[in-house]
């Protein structure tokens, strides 16, 4: 971790010591969990306090964790095994209502020190998944949690408009959802004989996408390149 973001977790640290607890992130990045009992302090403090000042709320997105750690396909491991890289998840099926399923990732600017932060928190109920809003504190979280709703179906307490934003009307799901289907539910044409759009069973054969994999290769070692002859 640099120095700025070291300096900056202490002083993180002894504001809200408490109230969040460091989680995993690149070098050059500072990123804090918190609880959803703890999440509209947590903020008023990261914005309001002279030595943290994020004043300026630069995303927020949804997270859904149904199938972390669950990788189906093999990656760098299966360089010696061909195109056969699909694997069976251990485990079973996992618990959609598992707690912790669904979580708010905020990623946070402070202008007047030109440093950044991300704070997470996880929904208690991932059957009814809901945080409290942050737009009394940041107004850019209005159309933020409006589009984690209808991507995610995590609702935001205390929301004034809390309305679908990217789907369509009576759209049934919620397409970003690790359990939605690929192919979706619905599919949309154009009816000459009604002369207007109509809903209908979707049409699409599933398929499983093999994902592309970067693969160690021998031909690049830098042994076996040919020495570069001075012209």
């Amino acid at each position: 971790m640099s120095e700025l973001n070291e300096a900056l977790a202490l002083k993180v640290d002894a504001r809200l010591g408490g109230s969040v607890r460091r989680r995993p992130a690149l070098a050059r990045e500072l990123a804090y969990d918190t609880d959803a009992g703890s999440l509209l302090e947590v903020c008023r403090t990261l914005r309001d306090a002279p030595e943290l000042a994020f004043e300026m709320l630069m995303d927020l997105a949804g997270a859904d964790y149904l199938h972390y750690g669950r990788e189906e396909w093999q990656t760098t491991d299966a360089t010696r095994s061909g195109f056969s890289r699909g694997r069976i998840a251990e485990g079973g099926a996992p618990d959609p209502n598992a707690p912790g399923r669904f979580a708010v990732v905020y990623q946070l600017l402070s202008i007047s020190h030109n440093q950044r932060l991300r704070l997470a928190v996880r929904c208690e109920d991932s059957a009814e998944p809901v945080v409290d809003s942050v737009v009394d504190v940041w107004a850019s979280a209005n159309w933020f949690e409006r589009e984690a709703f209808d991507l995610f179906g995590i609702l935001f307490r205390g929301h004034p408009d809390l309305r679908r934003l990217l789907t369509d009307y009576g759209f049934i799901g919620h397409p970003f959802r690790k359990d939605f289907p690929l192919i979706g539910n619905v599919e949309v044409q154009y009816d000459p004989d009604r002369q207007r759009v109509v809903y209908q069973p979707v049409s699409i054969t599933p398929r499983v996408l093999v994902p592309k994999v970067i693969r160690h290769d021998h031909r690049y070692e830098p042994a076996l390149k040919d020495p570069q002859v001075p012209r």
